[in-house]
C-alpha cells in the first residue's frame, strides 16, 4: 500500500508507569524522590503543633528505595 510502512519490530512499546506509583511519588529537579508523609489525616488533637508543621512538609526518600520508585514511575 501506497504511504503505508510496515513496521519490522522497530517500534517497541511504551514502558507503562505504575499508576499507583505516579499518584504518590514525584521526582524533584536533581532526580530525588519525594512523597507525602504520612499521619496528618485523623488524631490531630493528640499531636502538637511542631509535629503537624513538619508532616505537611514534604519528605525525601532515600536512595535505596529510590531506585525501586523511580523504576514504578518508568522515567
Amino acid at each position: 500500500m501506497a504511504g503505508c510502512k510496515k513496521s519490522r519490530g522497530l517500534n517497541k512499546p511504551k514502558m507503562k508507569s505504575k499508576r499507583a506509583a505516579k499518584k504518590r511519588f514525584s521526582l524533584t529537579g536533581t532526580g530525588k524522590v519525594t512523597f507525602k508523609k504520612k499521619g496528618l489525616r485523623h488524631g490531630m488533637s493528640n499531636k502538637n503543633r511542631k509535629r503537624k508543621r513538619n508532616l505537611r512538609k514534604a519528605g525525601l526518600m532515600t536512595s535505596g528505595d529510590a531506585g525501586l520508585v523511580i523504576r514504578a514511575l518508568a522515567v
